[in-house]
């Protein structure tokens, strides 16, 4: 679900390189430029998430459901909480009524390692520690990871959950309030000023495109021993350090413009991979220099 996207249109890819019988479910204004070498190899739904007729079609035959969708960012959820917990969460709900009924072995849910923890306790932050979001969003990711455990407790429907950090990189949606990484890229590539809330040291866990579906692949081709996963990169970059490295890629400084700091901005985030690691044997191998490079070539081929 939201297959046609950022994360889903890299996972799509994967999955069919693996072997797999792959459908997608996405909104009817998702952008299919993303499927473009994949759509004729796939079985593509057009529907409304919040529509359970579209939902129950969707799932007709499905053995694991990858749960992307998200009808709000950060930003946005704490704009209107009502509208982040009936497209989010009562959405999601919904949908794994829906999925019991079709007879779906596992959901694979795509929660969110930068905000379910709120402010961290400690640095890097494990699995096992609080959860207190300052932001809807998070709110509602995790809402949905105690729904899932209570589907699993009550029905048996099986689940595994990974909490990602900032994952970036080709086709990443440029105006959707995420990806700090590809849109300060994007920007510095058409000369445009980049623009930072706070003086630039919110630091983030930043992981590339790849890394994150070879997290993903391996969830969905093994048993895990665990059911809540931390995704990220190993360490954490502030904004300031992002643009750095964006400089040194260039060889020229970019503009930046310093605004005021958000509330619900967390001023550290950064995951404890190790229970990956140990579990699924999954390490991520591009680091930022590199990834941002890769994001660089990616992005001028549409640039250009």
């Amino acid at each position: 679900m939201g297959g046609a996207g950022f994360i889903g249109s890299h996972l799509v890819d994967a999955l069919l390189l693996n072997g797999h019988k792959v459908s997608v479910f996405d909104m009817p204004s998702a952008d299919m430029s993303n499927l473009s070498g994949a759509i004729s190899r796939i079985n593509f739904h057009r529907g409304d998430f919040l529509n359970e007729d579209d939902v129950k079609k969707s799932l007709a035959g499905i053995e694991v459901v990858i749960h992307l969708v998200s009808l709000t960012t950060p930003m946005s959820s704490n704009r209107n909480f009502t509208f982040d917990i009936d497209a989010n969460l009562v959405g999601t709900i919904k949908m794994l009524e829906l999925a019991k009924k079709a007879g779906v072995r596992k959901i694979v849910f795509a929660s969110s390692g930068g905000t379910v923890y709120g402010n961290p306790t400690q640095i890097p932050t494990l699995e096992t520690d609080p959860n207190d979001p300052i932001c809807s969003y998070g709110i509602t990711k995790l809402a949905i990871e105690k729904h899932l455990y209570l589907s699993h407790y009550h029905y048996g429907l099986d689940y595994t959950i990974l909490r990602i950090s900032n994952p970036y990189g080709a086709r990443q949606n440029l105006g959707g309030g995420l990806g700090a990484v590809t849109t300060f890229i994007w920007k510095a590539l058409n000369d445009q000023p980049i623009t930072i809330w706070g003086d630039g040291e919110v630091a983030r866990d930043y992981l590339y495109i790849s890394d994150l579906i070879s997290a993903f692949i391996s969830v969905i081709e093994t048993t895990p021993l665990s059911k809540i996963y931390n995704i990220g990169a190993g360490r954490a970059y502030s904004l300031n350090e992002v643009v750095s490295l964006i400089n040194q890629h260039l060889g020229r400084n970019v503009k930046v413009n310093y605004s005021e700091s958000r509330k619900f901005d967390v001023a550290v985030s950064y995951l404890n991979i190790d229970r990956a690691r140990n579990e699924l044997l999954w390490v991520p191998k591009i680091p930022l220099y590199q990834g941002i490079a890769k994001t660089f070539q990616a992005l001028q081929m549409n640039f250009n």
